[in-house]
């Protein structure tokens, strides 16, 4: 049998392939060190847990509606009018089995073969493969350790361009988009009449006083602008496939549609722990941010001590680190692994534009992260040279 030619073009996950790389060296016996992982290593808060139990107990174990139930809905539109300042309704609001289902529903909804969709370059890794599953093709434009400015986006843009893709804060690289930024990239949506997603995922996870800003908020886009977040990262729920879109109306119907035909709806105790999760005291979140805080100054500090050049992250929880003086993203993820059983994601992974990087998930205790520093600091002797 020959599969479709929709997925010719399109890779195995790669954060998802390390992960399996790790998991067989520990089953292997192999003293393994996994800075892969994309999901915090926190459970998930007793009192959503007791919520889900509640809802067992109650029989909530049958289909809902395709687009989520009524209180979490109302919930989700409450949280985004009141913390992103975008005037949203039930009406607006869809829950799924994961926000990268979300991501899915869009682009099989919006996207016409030929149809193109700008990404910042890098890109978390689902991004590009959404885009080519559903036909478009995908236009990068870098952005590492420089800004996005209009000129840079207008250089890609065609009549074919739909939409573009944003991912605040960023994974991999940790950045969030100022309000300079966000001003360019809505004029420029304004003025070539794109359609936003807008990823939303960590937006709790924020470091040094730095904010998140909902580009829904800024005039003009509210109408254009598909906002995507869930509950994996804010709460520890990624094993709850829990997330949702807040997207205008018309959207909202076309991503409906492909729910009602797919998964029908999103897991229904996971709905009713997600509830109390967004009406209970966000007491949690603080401590788990503060705790990734605490890990972020660590891997930054040591990572430079050790001659690798870290990118300060100012939000999620991942280390995008140059490897350059040590050969490329792949080369060096490569001598990690065989060298001293520490398994990261090559920034090539998520772009071009990560060739020479790798990304470290600081989703790990500080016992491992400071034995990792130790590890790479004996593996790579010659990275004395390279400190400051």
């Amino acid at each position: 049998m020959m599969l479709s030619k929709r997925l010719s073009g399109v890779e195995e996950s790669a954060t998802i392939r390390m992960g399996h790389i790790a998991k067989k060296l520990q089953e292997e016996g192999k003293e393994v060190l996994n800075f892969t992982l994309g999901e915090p290593d926190f459970k998930t808060p007793e009192h959503i847990c007791e919520a889900a139990m509640r809802a067992l107990d109650l029989g909530y174990t049958h289909y809902t509606s395709s687009a989520g139930i009524e209180e979490l809905r109302e919930a989700i539109a409450e949280k985004i009018r009141e913390e992103n300042k975008v005037d949203a309704s039930v009406e607006n609001v869809i829950v799924t089995p994961g926000a990268k289902q979300a991501i899915y529903e869009l682009m099989m909804s919006v996207l016409d073969e030929g149809d193109e969709v700008i990404l910042l370059d890098p890109a978390w890794v689902t991004f590009e493969s959404a885009v080519k599953i559903a036909g478009g093709e995908p236009k990068w434009v870098k952005r590492v350790e420089e800004e996005v400015k209009y000129e840079s986006l207008e250089s890609v843009a065609s009549g074919n361009t739909k939409i573009m893709i944003i991912n605040s804060p960023n994974n991999p690289v940790g950045y969030v988009l100022g309000d300079s930024e966000l001003k360019e990239i809505a004029e420029f949506a304004v003025d070539h009449n794109l359609l936003v997603l807008s990823d939303e995922i960590y937006e709790k996870i924020l470091y040094y006083g730095k904010r998140h800003v909902s580009i829904a908020s800024f005039n003009g886009m509210q109408e254009r602008t598909v906002i995507i977040n869930g509950f994996s990262k804010t709460y520890a729920m990624t094993g709850w496939r829990i997330g949702y879109a807040v997207a205008p109306p018309e959207i909202m119907k076309g991503m409906l549609k492909i729910q009602q035909h797919s998964v029908t709806c999103a897991p229904s105790i996971a709905q009713y722990a997600a509830l109390t999760a967004l009406r209970s005291s966000q007491e949690c979140v603080a401590e788990m941010v503060d705790e990734f805080k605490r890990r972020r100054d660590v891997i930054v500090m040591r990572l430079n001590e050790v001659g690798l050049r870290c990118l300060n992250p100012e939000g999620a929880f991942y280390a995008f680190v140059n490897t350059s003086n040590h050969g490329d993203g792949i080369e060096f993820t490569e001598r990690l692994l065989k060298e001293a059983y520490i398994v990261v994601t090559p920034g090539s992974a998520f772009g071009l534009a990560g060739k020479d990087y790798v990304r470290f998930s600081f989703a790990a205790s500080i016992e491992d992260i400071l034995e990792a520093m130790e590890r790479i600091e004996s593996t790579f002797p010659e990275a004395r040279h390279f400190r400051g």
